[in-house]
Parts: C-alpha cells; structure tokens; sequence
C-alpha cells in the first residue's frame, strides 16, 4: 500500500489509553446497578465456543407468557456487563434481554473474528439458547449493539431469519469503507482498534496479519485486506438483508472517526425493509455513552421506541416520523427528512481558482485532530480542530476561500470536491479540509478526508473526485468557507515519496470545485 511514513504504534497510543480508561468506566458503572434478577450463564457458541452471557427477564416471567426476545453483542473490548442498566430497563418494559460477550474477548472463549463467519453463526446459536432457556416469543427478536455489537447484529439479521428488528448504533455497514477510504490506512482508528484488542482479548492470526500489512502498507496485501472486509461487511449483503425484511435503525455521530458518517449513509439509501437513520454530533460511541449508565439518552430511548413498534407493535408514531433525523453540530434541536437524499437539497459550488503547486511530507498544521477527543471536544463544547487560515504556509497547503456569506450557511449532508492533480511522484496522499473561518481567519473544521493515488505518471495531470465525510454544521452569516489541501495528517498514514510536489489546476474545459450541500431554506 505504499510508503507508509506515520509512526504508528505511537500515534494513538494516548487515545488508546483513554479509550481504555472509559471502556472500564462504561462497563463497571451498569454492573453496580444491575438487578438482583440477573442470571449469569455459559452459552455454546459455533464450534464449541463457551460465550459468557447474562439474561433479564421481566419481572414476574413464570414460563407462562412468552416475551420479545433482544439480544445485545458486546462492543469491541468490553465486558458483558456493558448493557445492564439498558437491559434492565428493557426488561421493565416487557422484554427478554439477552447480553453476550463476543468470542475472542475477556472471558468468552476463542479468538477474536472481526464480526466473521463465527460471530454471525454465535448470534444464531445465541438465539437458540434464548428460545430453549427463557420465555422468549420466537416470532418476535430482536438484535442491537453498540460499535462492534451493531456490526454483529446486522449482519446477523442478514443471515437469520428470525430477527426482525435491528437497532445499529456507532456500527459499520462498510468496514473498508471505514478504515480505509480513498484507499488511505486510518491509523488511529486501526490502532485504536488493535490496542484495545490485544489487552482485552485474543487476536487470531488472520487478525494479527491483517493489522500488521496494514501498518506496514503492503500493497500486494491490498485485495487479500479488501476482501476480508468485504466478507465483514452487510454491505456485501444488503440483499439479503432486505430479503429478510428485518426493520433497521442506524445510529451514529458526524465525528466518528472509527466508522465515518458516510458509510452509514450510503447503506441506508440501500436499504428497502422500514428503516431509520439517526445523526448527532459526537465522536464513535460518545453519543450512546450516558445511556451505558441508565441516564435518559435520545439514542437508546429511540431504540426503545423502535423495538416496541416493530417486536410489539406498539402504535408510538415513529413509523410515521421522518425517517431521517439529524442534529447539527451548532444548532439546536433535530430535523427530520424523508430521505438522505434530501438533506443537502441545494448545493453551492466553490471555485478553486488558478493553479497552486504544493510540497508533500510536511504537516501545514491543518489537522483533523485526535481520534475520540476532538470530536467529544466539539460534541461538548462546540471546539472542532481548528487552524489560523492566513497563517497556514502556501507551501505545504493550497487554501481557497469562498466570499464572505450574508446569510447563515446550513452544510448538511456530503461535500464533493472535484479538482485536477498533476504529482511529481507516481504515488502520494493528500487531504482535503473544509473550514468555517471567522472574520480574525481562525478556521473551525467542518469536515475532512483523504485521497490516495498509486501507479500514476509522473507529470501527467488526472482527476480527483473526493467525498468529504458528511457532516451538519451551521456556517454562521459574516464567515467564509475555505478549502484547504495538505499532504499530512495525524489521523492517516501518508503514501509521498520523499521530495514530492503536487500541482493542482483548474483547466477551462474541467474546472475545480469544492460542491457544498445545503439544507433548503
């Protein structure tokens, strides 16, 4: 995969650290509140697999009236704890509720599979286990999870039947698309990934290799990796998955940086079973946090809502809501939407004027910021990564500014930028940032991604055609909008060969632009 410059062990080893520190917070604080009914149990997993579990029953159950069935995979290296307190409530409410931890990690036996053939086959057999042990109504059953359990219960409810209703929350639909779009490596995400892995868990081998040619950009492991994600992806599966009719709400925040907003996007628009699309402001997870603890969350009071219509049959009107509903990252309260396609109905370009050559190996100091904090700076505060436009050096990043809006600019949805790019080196990497700067040039980062090329002719001039990671934010009335282009980011691994420039133009018959969805006013 190219000339990997990013020290990567390193670079997200505090997040790493931080992220492990709350994982142990959100999965001890629900084990305190846990009710005295809880029952603790060994499940037989594919293969023989032991899976530690835990079961809610609603109070009362006597085996005499059977109860909708909810099933809870754990996320990515938490223990079996971490649904207790919305378990409990759950079963308050009428429900089975069946936790597990994933195979691979804490006590759960086998190696950890990436939501692979195993971990859909043990959602099954979890499900039997449930049928067969508690009052639970076969006809109604339901999967959801945070994170690692959102991606297990989707492609669970492709592949079985039973499920029919599915509540996805800070998951995937596309784990390529996740974690290495434009064909860049997201390095703190993946070591993000990896670190908490190998201190909760059991890495299998295939894992193992798969990080490993990831750090290392080995090229000629490219298709092997796609393949292996695609394989882990209910994208690959989105037929079946409507075939089985099971109704699907996804949840997630514009600032996640392990699974970006706009794989979830994309997924949905593909989906023909009822369907539910939640966006709010916030970093992987942060959004469903406070619900971890018992406290009332929008995310897991939505998801109560979902199940009770869709396993209970429950008239609460939220089949009857606009099944797009997003939250800006500056404004106040949720706007509902009858498609994605909606969200950005009107679109403004920006022209990406003349010609501007820059040098690559040097961070300009336009960053995306630090996987989890900056995001959670943002959700909490409104603090997105931010650079001081005028002070960014020309050579190391191409900056273009739009004119100074007489109105508020409400960006919602997937910015586009379409330029021609002429290297000097036949492989590289670049990043695109789309900021809203003040009237002192401070710019407040509304969105970012980055683009990889390989096997191009040195000195010949091809196209790039980016989508921005999609976002909702309110430029306010007096800013401008700048595009700014760098070649280094902390959040990716770079692919420039040492001493590269990148020269980017705008030819008269092909001229460059930055396209930017607005909300219709």
């Amino acid at each position: 995969m190219g000339h990997g410059r990013t020290p990567v062990r390193t670079s997200a080893a505090g997040a790493v650290c931080a992220a492990l520190l709350a994982g142990g917070v959100v999965g001890l604080a629900p084990a305190a509140q846990a009710a005295p009914s809880v029952r603790f149990v060994d499940i037989t997993g594919d293969g023989g697999t032991v899976l530690k579990a835990n079961v809610v029953t609603p109070e009362g159950a006597d085996g005499t009236h059977a109860y909708p069935l909810i099933v809870l995979p754990t996320s990515w290296g938490l223990p079996q704890a971490e649904y207790l307190a919305q378990a409990q409530k759950l079963a308050d409410s009428g429900y089975v509720v069946l936790t597990y931890n994933v195979r691979g990690f804490w006590q759960s036996g086998g190696e950890i599979e990436v939501a692979g053939p195993p971990d859909v086959a043990d959602a099954s057999k979890v499900i039997d286990w449930a049928l067969d042990h508690t009052p639970a109504d076969p006809r109604h059953i339901g999967m959801a999870g945070v994170s690692y359990g959102a991606g297990i219960s989707l492609l669970a409810a492709a592949h079985d039947k039973r499920i029919k209703a599915v509540a996805a929350l800070s998951g995937w639909a596309d784990l390529i698309s996740s974690i290495y779009s434009g064909r860049t490596q997201h390095v703190q995400a993946g070591a993000l990934l990896d670190g908490v892995g190998v201190v909760t868990g059991h890495e299998s081998p295939e894992l193992r290799q798969i990080f490993d040619n990831f750090y290392a950009s080995n090229l000629s492991k490219e298709q092997e990796m796609i393949d292996w994600g695609r394989k882990r992806s209910v994208a690959t599966y989105v037929d079946q998955l409507n075939s089985n009719g099971a109704a699907v709400m996804l949840a997630n925040a514009w600032g996640d940086t392990v699974f970006p907003a706009n794989q979830y996007a994309d997924f949905y628009e593909k989906l023909t079973v009822p369907k539910r699309l939640e966006m709010r402001p916030g970093d992987h997870a942060t959004a469903e946090l406070t619900g971890l603890f018992g406290v009332p969350n929008d995310v897991w009071t939505d998801t109560g809502r979902w199940f009770d219509h869709y396993l209970k049959g429950v008239g609460n009107g939220i089949d009857r809501e606009q099944p797009v509903q997003l939250k800006s990252r500056s404004a106040g309260g949720y706007e509902g939407y009858s498609d994605w396609k909606s969200v950005g109905a009107t679109r403004r370009k920006i022209a990406l004027a003349g010609s501007s050559t820059i040098h690559a190996n040097v961070d300009s100091g336009a960053d995306g910021g630090i996987v989890f904090l900056s995001s959670i700076l943002d959700q909490v505060a409104q603090l997105p990564p931010m650079a001081s436009i005028p002070l960014l050096p020309r050579r190391w990043a191409a900056v273009w500014q739009s004119e100074r809006y007489g109105a508020p600019q409400p960006v919602r949805g997937t910015t586009r930028l379409h330029t021609t790019l002429t290297p000097t080196k036949e492989s590289g990497t670049l990043i695109a940032y789309l900021y809203d700067v003040g009237p002192l040039g401070f710019g407040k980062l509304v969105t970012n991604a980055p683009y990889t090329w390989y096997g191009r002719t040195p000195g010949e001039p091809f196209g790039v055609d980016l989508d921005l990671f999609s976002t909702a934010y309110d430029v306010p009335a007096g800013h401008r909008l700048a595009l700014v282009v760098d070649t280094v980011d902390p959040l990716y691994i770079e692919h420039n060969p040492s001493g590269a420039q990148l020269t980017f133009s705008s030819p008269s018959d092909d001229p460059s632009y930055v396209s930017v969805p607005l909300r219709e006013q």
